[in-house]
């Protein structure tokens, strides 16, 4: 019978002969030992960088660090029930290795190396850098900084090597690193145990290679303006790698010249969406505009393939992604899809029509299949719903009633209802926004992605509202998101967002002065119905095709 003793001293005796294998394989292969880092908040990546600059690296191991961080182990513990120790998982702390290397054939990549059973191992591996050392072999010019290409002599033929990648045989490829990393993994786990691969975390991103940094400004403009209207301006990050919190602002023990200087010299900007541990993200360097897709819970999504352990046989069927090496393309895939349409959805940025074109077909009732499809209020009791389906962040995995639920369930628009009947409720909606043409439903699931006509809808309703705004017309208060129209104004009304205070008139009211015109004339233009006007004094009230919820002065 084994006692604890022996399974701590044993566990220690695996422990210094990994070390003292990768100490040798260090020396001989770098001229240096391990390298300890004190601290675990240190940017191994930077050391490592700077290791190869000074040693002038071109290819091979550059160092062994390790450093003490936090772990996923098994200890023994005596169970008294059995009558001898078991093993139950646990977290603690204990010595990780850091393998970098400038690969010959997958450039710069780090491996990290857990001490304590089970030996778990990240390897990192980056696409751009495996493109770098491509483009090498197959003598193609071009500029890198970072891990970003600001120009390649030949785009096609790097397209074609990025998009092999995923078809790479990953099991031999990753498995070939444990003889250099792992040298005792035979006399540690025997022969018979081996490695099983999966994704922790995957990024996807999608480069738009721009002329000049001049050519490419002007549109980050307009994101953040497409942001600001949207409401999700708290998404927005000036980035000068300097710490910045939750909401995306520069922590508070961030320098104070950041706080005060962001605008006059920041390098970039960035807009991220995250979805259930998911994230799509937009930012800006040199003459670069990239499109990220980051993919921490693939299980989330849905793809065809066929059930664990029939060997191929069956039909397929729709399934959740798996973080498995097997599904990496699927993954890859997947994940250009999102970037896909986030850019489509940003590309709703800029539209000349008139709004009166954008607006008249859902604003008029129409029918199907002998069935009337009511018409949209989308400035009146439509409106927060076709704001709400308008956040870029449901690009990520699609629209859902639960998502919707969440994001409306303190607004008016769900007028105090339960879970339940707001549930329902937004049931109706989604199936007149599909009747209407704004959504269309994912296959073989209740999710739901806007289509182009639903996009340049509600980026154009965003951007009527936020005109408003901007012009003076409208005077924005958090704490409600009701509209009051107030007077006189010779052609405009004028919005000022706050609750209705009590006993105020919801309607016309002879016995109260009110002079309401409309705010929204000019934005519609004479080809849009118009409210019509009140018979006493000017005053105009909103009828459904162009109603706001509106309180008497």
């Amino acid at each position: 019978m084994t006692s604890l003793a022996t399974m701590r001293s044993l566990r220690e005796a695996c422990r210094e002969a990994l070390v003292a294998a990768a100490n040798t394989y260090a020396r001989v292969r770098s001229g240096r030992p391990i390298t300890p880092i004190p601290s675990c908040h240190e940017r191994k990546e930077k050391i490592a960088h700077a290791r190869q600059l000074e040693l002038g690296v071109k290819h091979g191991l550059i160092g062994v660090w390790s450093c003490t961080e936090a772990c996923s182990t098994y200890r023994a513990h005596y169970d008294a029930q059995a009558g001898f120790p078991q093993l139950r998982a646990d977290y603690s702390r204990c010595k990780h290795l850091y393998f970098y290397y400038d690969h010959a054939d997958y450039g710069f990549l780090s491996v990290r190396l857990q001490t304590w059973f089970p030996y778990g191992i990240q390897i990192a591996l980056n696409g751009r850098e495996w493109l770098r050392r491509s483009l090498d072999k197959h003598n193609i010019r071009f500029v890198l900084h970072g891990n970003k290409f600001l120009h390649i002599a030949d785009y096609t033929r790097a397209q074609t090597l990025l998009a092999a990648q995923p078809d790479a045989r990953w099991a031999p490829l990753l498995t070939g690193f444990l003889p250099q990393t792992f040298p005792s993994m035979s006399q540690t786990l025997g022969p018979h145990l081996s490695y099983y691969w999966t994704l922790w975390q995957s990024e996807w991103a999608t480069d738009y290679v721009f002329a000049t940094p001049d050519d490419l400004n002007p549109l980050m403009d307009s994101l953040l303006r497409h942001a600001l209207m949207t409401g999700t301006c708290e998404r927005v990050l000036r980035y000068m790698g300097r710490p910045v919190d939750a909401a995306g602002q520069p922590h508070p023990l961030a320098n104070p010249e950041v706080l005060t200087r962001a605008n006059a010299w920041h390098e970039g900007v960035r807009i991220r969406h995250w979805v259930d541990k998911n994230s799509v993200k937009l930012y800006n360097e040199h003459n670069i505009l990239r499109a990220e897709m980051t993919m921490n819970n693939p299980g989330m999504f849905r793809v065809f393939r066929r059930p664990e352990g029939r060997k191929g046989i069956g039909a397929k069927k729709r399934m959740p992604l798996r973080k498995g090496i097997a599904d990496i393309t699927v993954r890859s895939q997947v994940s250009a899809e999102v970037n896909h349409r986030f850019m489509e959805h940003m590309a709703t940025l800029r539209d000349d029509r008139p709004m009166r074109e954008v607006l008249r077909e859902v604003s008029q009732p129409s029918f199907q299949n002998g069935r009337r499809i009511r018409a949209l209020d989308v400035t009146g009791k439509d409106r927060e719903l076709l704001q709400s389906i308008a956040d870029p962040r449901f690009t990520v995995a699609g629209i859902t009633n639960k998502q919707l639920r969440q994001k409306l369930h303190a607004s008016p628009w769900a007028k105090n209802g339960t879970d339940k009947q707001l549930s329902a409720r937004l049931s109706r909606n989604l199936r007149l926004l599909r009747d209407h043409g704004l959504i269309r439903k994912m296959p073989c699931q209740r999710k739901y992605v806007l289509t182009a006509q639903g996009r340049t809808l509600t980026t154009a309703l965003n951007a009527m509202l936020a005109d408003l705004v901007n012009s003076g017309e409208v005077e924005r208060f958090p704490r409600d998101r009701g509209w009051r129209v107030e007077g006189p104004i010779p052609s405009r009304g004028f919005l000022t967002r706050y609750p209705a205070s009590p006993g105020v008139p919801t309607g016309p009211n002879p016995s109260v002065e009110t002079r309401m015109v409309d705010p929204m004339r000019s934005r519609l233009g004479s080809g849009f119905p118009l409210p019509p006007r009140v018979p006493s004094g000017r005053r105009y009230w909103w009828t459904s095709a162009t109603q706001l919820p509106v309180a008497s002065r």
